[in-house]
């Protein structure tokens, strides 16, 4: 008897929807002694020709247009808008009695349903639907992404490279879409990021936020090397208000903001959240980080007699010390700007070449560093190269009053920078290879506080480079780049059997 009762009980539950925990009209399938007994609408539901592609768009928050609820929402597949639950008196139910408007999809489970008959649908039609909300990547197609540059058609037609899409600029985002674009072209941070398994089991302590970040960072990823998009742009929507949320709103939508502050954060919060400390390595530091020497020297204070510098350069404190220290990407100083004018009156726009400003790390070239109460001078030499290096051209200097931009451009070539010279003798000894090729240029145009960001980037499997700025993306030459006032630069360490038959342009 109690046997029966039990197998009655479970059959009672196992008629409850396993989706929603609210009323619901017909169930699509119930389990009755074991077996799942599924309704025959099921898989010849008559609204399926209603549906339209070119209004879904899964880039925004899922959340219920109504409700602003995040839990158990739902888009409507004919006219696009989200909606909470499915049962009697939700917004869903009610949406689909009020517009006849009959195919949702739980943004969840990944499940359609027909309303308000409230019934699953099962068609491998819909397939399509679900990888643009959830793309995932096999490890083979992984390995061949960077091995073609097949061009794909969106569903509204137009032809894109998965990797080269543009990214919506919201109001004034563009300094952050610029730093994800460029990451998201570093072949093993997007191959870790591709992968939800990487980082899925990454466990944060309760109430933690910062996992957000790279939850997110992995859907954008996913949706920027979209093969089979509806369209050949992403809105970063979710990624930047992740942003807004872990940076303390100090990185905003609304608010210009500076491309290295935001990557140099950026950098360290993923690397946190992956789990990272100083001990401890993830992706991000096994792409990007390096070691260089520090040799800082005290200097006296400028108002004392020549006797008590002298004096005080004998002391212990006065000498040399070395330090040893890691970096995941290096600020390259540029010279002061002269205002030179040409007989029109025309300002001439300075250069330098970018072997100048490196020489800050061949571990001879001193430099004045001044605090508020101390002035040192340091040299650089660097101990450890890594897979992909990051520049960062210091183009601004701010005072109390203003900022101010240095509009020096940096003559660079594309391919073959060596930088053997850079790294000390037991360095130069155990690093196989020193030579790099660049692969993404982020610059800066206009104004310092105002001003707009654009990128350059190789498309490894094509080897062309494109040009994206916000939603426009256009292939470029590569002599154009070196034109441009450069501000943060990520160079490709050669493989070791390349061979330099790279023209250097």
């Amino acid at each position: 008897q109690s046997i029966m009762m039990v197998s009655l009980k479970r059959e009672r539950e196992d008629e409850v929807d396993d989706d929603d925990n609210e009323e619901t009209g017909k169930l699509s399938s119930k389990v009755r002694r074991g077996r799942v007994v599924e309704d025959k609408r099921s898989r010849h539901c008559p609204y399926l020709d209603t549906i339209n592609r070119s209004v879904l768009d899964f880039d925004f928050e899922k959340l219920c247009s109504i409700s602003l609820s995040h839990i158990n929402v739902y888009a409507c597949l004919i006219c696009g808008k989200y909606f909470q639950g499915r049962g009697l008196k939700s917004h869903a139910y009610t949406h689909s009695v009020q517009f006849t408007h009959h195919v949702f999809l739980n943004l969840n489970t990944l499940k359609f349903y027909c309303l308000p008959d409230n019934y699953e649908i099962i068609d491998s039609s819909l397939e399509d639907i679900t990888y643009v909300l959830k793309p995932t990547f096999t490890k083979q197609h992984i390995a061949g992404l960077d091995k073609q540059g097949k061009l794909y058609r969106a569903y509204d037609g137009t032809t894109y490279l998965p990797g080269i899409v543009g990214l919506n600029n919201i109001k004034a985002n563009d300094y952050a879409n610029v730093v994800l674009q460029a990451f998201c072209n570093v072949p093993p941070l997007r191959n870790f990021f591709l992968e939800e398994e990487n980082y899925k089991g990454i466990r944060r302590p309760p109430g933690d936020i910062m996992f957000l970040l790279v939850q997110r960072f992995g859907e954008l990823m996913r949706k920027l090397w979209n093969p089979r998009n509806f369209k050949a742009h992403v809105s970063p929507h979710e990624m930047l208000q992740a942003v807004v949320l872990c940076s303390k709103k100090n990185f905003q939508i609304t608010k210009q903001g500076d491309a290295v502050d935001f990557m140099t954060w950026f950098l360290n919060a993923l690397h946190g959240a992956l789990g990272g400390t100083k001990k401890k390595p993830s992706i991000l530091t096994k792409v990007f980080q390096g070691s260089m020497r520090i040799f800082t020297k005290k200097l006296p204070h400028p108002d004392l007699m020549p006797e008590e510098k002298e004096a005080l350069l004998v002391t212990e404190e006065y000498q040399e010390q070395m330090s040893e220290s890691t970096f995941l990407f290096l600020t390259l100083d540029l010279p002061t700007a002269p205002l030179y004018k040409d007989e029109k009156e025309q300002l001439i726009i300075p250069q330098v070449p970018l072997f100048n400003i490196l020489a800050k790390f061949n571990g001879n070239t001193e430099k004045e560093y001044k605090t508020y109460k101390e002035n040192f001078l340091k040299r650089f030499q660097l101990t450890k190269l890594p897979p992909y290096l990051v520049f960062c051209i210091k183009r601004f200097t701010k005072n109390n009053f203003f900022v101010e931009k240095n509009p020096t451009i940096v003559n660079f070539p594309i391919t073959n920078v060596d930088l053997r010279e850079y790294l000390t003798e037991e360095a130069q000894v155990s690093e196989k290879n020193t030579t790099y090729d660049l692969v993404a240029n982020i610059v800066h145009d206009g104004k310092p506080t105002e001003g707009a960001y654009r990128i350059h980037v190789l498309h490894h499997g094509t080897g062309k480079w494109y040009e994206m700025q916000d939603l426009q993306v256009i292939d470029i030459l590569p002599q154009m780049i070196t034109l441009s006032e450069a501000y943060i630069q990520i160079w490709k360490r050669q493989e070791r059997d390349v061979t330099n038959n790279h023209a250097a342009v």
